[in-house]
C-alpha cells in the first residue's frame, strides 16, 4: 500500500496542468487594426503582423488610393498559436450559428 504522504511521482506532476488566473490589467494598451497584414510559422513561433490602412486624400476623375501600416506584431510560441487556432474556429463557428458568417467548405487539394 502506498503512503498518501508521499511527494507525488515526477510523470504525475508532469500530467496535470496549472490552475492558472487571468488578471486584468487596465493600463495594458489597446491596439487596432482593420488587416491582417501577414501570419506566418517559422517552425519555432506564429508571427502575425496586424495592419491599419490610411486612405490618401480623394482627388476628382482619381481613382481612391490608400496605405497600409503595421500597427502590431504578435509573435506566438506553438503552444499559444494552437490555442489561438482554437478559440478562433470556436468562434467562426458561434459567428456561423448565428447566421453573421457563411462556413466556407474547403475542397480537398488535389495533387
Amino acid at each position: 500500500m502506498s503512503d498518501p504522504a508521499a511527494p507525488a511521482s515526477p510523470d504525475k506532476n508532469r500530467m496535470q496542468k496549472p490552475s492558472i488566473r487571468s488578471i486584468d490589467r487596465p493600463e495594458c494598451a489597446e491596439t487596432f487594426a482593420d488587416a491582417i497584414n501577414s501570419v506566418s510559422f517559422d517552425g519555432q513561433t506564429m508571427r502575425i503582423e496586424f495592419g491599419i490602412t490610411r486612405m490618401d486624400d480623394v482627388r476628382a476623375d482619381q481613382p481612391r488610393t490608400g496605405r497600409r501600416y503595421p500597427a502590431c506584431r504578435l509573435v506566438l510560441p506553438p503552444a499559444a498559436a494552437i490555442d489561438l487556432i482554437n478559440k478562433m474556429q470556436q468562434t467562426a463557428a458561434a459567428l456561423a450559428q448565428a447566421g453573421i458568417v457563411k462556413a466556407q467548405k474547403t475542397e480537398p487539394r488535389k495533387g
